[in-house]
């Protein structure tokens, strides 16, 4: 396209979500019902395994990060978002829409790392529990959670650099309800085919590999598991896997369907329904799936009450 296209409004526009006003009026009043529900429950969660010795345990710590993290993910364009829709106003700066991309995607990949890392956790402390303890030390932990944060915010940081530098021509018309990464991309001005390579090929880093460990990790741990003679600890670890696979599930599953289908096969509709089925609603299930099936949790919270 000719440069000269390129428009001179520095906003871009929200389109919001692809529904008639009856339906989005019913949506925005769920979401800021989940995005509360999430607050609590997340905040409880974290204050739980910080108030309680017993509680100071690498799992419970990793998880209290991840708690931290869906926090601040839901928080990245939830307020947002209700705040464009009972306003009326629909733009939203360049600066802030980088901004939102970047933290959006820093927490993303953070939470991919550190899942990841916690399926590690689960397989040394399943298949050489004799060594948990040094293997992983509150040192070890810390380092985990740093390499999780470190890793989401400088991928985050080169996309968004990257993606924010190309021009925009014509329409600023966003069609989300949120500043999202393939979204601005398809507002570019500029062939970008070689940087949808990279975004590919980011995802198979982020998104591929992690998954591949973490299903080869849970591969073993159930071959401990079936070889275990107690059926008391068969069922506790059984109960502990099968809650961190349902959040892989939650987690890797919308990512994987977004960030790898072609630019071709990206329908707005679509990518609307997986925010709302991964960054929105597993911030709430998260802490529930963690604690219902988690008597050590679930013991915390009722000597609080």
């Amino acid at each position: 396209m000719d440069k000269k296209n390129e428009t001179s409004v520095t906003d871009f526009i929200l389109l919001g979500l692809s529904l008639d006003m009856k339906h989005i009026n019913l949506f925005i009043g769920a979401m800021l019902l989940i995005y509360i529900v999430a607050l609590i429950l997340n905040s409880i969660l974290i204050l739980l395994i910080w108030a309680h010795s017993h509680l100071h345990t690498p799992m419970y710590f990793l998880l209290s990060q991840l708690a931290l993290m869906d926090l601040m993910l839901i928080s990245s364009f939830v307020p947002k978002m209700a705040i464009n829709f009972f306003s009326g106003r629909r733009n939203i700066s360049r600066l802030a829409c980088g901004t939102q991309i970047f933290f959006f995607l820093t927490l993303g990949i953070a939470e991919c790392i550190l899942i990841t890392l916690m399926s590690y956790d689960r397989y040394v402390a399943i298949c050489n529990p004799l060594r948990y303890a040094i293997v992983m030390s509150p040192r070890v932990c810390v380092q985990m959670v740093a390499f999780s944060w470190a890793g989401g915010a400088i991928t985050s940081l080169v996309h968004t650099a990257y993606a924010m530098h190309f021009p925009t021509c014509g329409s600023k018309e966003v069609s989300h309800f949120l500043c999202e990464l393939t979204a601005i991309l398809k507002l570019a001005c500029e062939d970008i085919s070689a940087y949808e390579k990279a975004v590919v090929v980011t995802s198979i880093v982020v998104l591929l590999i992690p998954l591949f460990l973490i299903l080869s990790s849970y591969a073993v741990i159930f071959l401990a598991i079936l070889h275990m003679k107690s059926p008391e600890g068969r069922d506790k670890a059984l109960t502990t896997c099968s809650s961190h696979l349902t959040v892989v599930c939650l987690y890797y599953g919308p990512a994987i369907v977004v960030y790898m289908r072609p630019s071709s096969y990206h329908n707005a509709k679509l990518d609307q329904v997986l925010f709302i089925l991964g960054p929105i609603l597993t911030p709430m299930l998260n802490p529930l799936i963690y604690s219902l099936r988690n008597k050590e949790v679930v013991g915390a919270l009722r000597k609080v009450l």
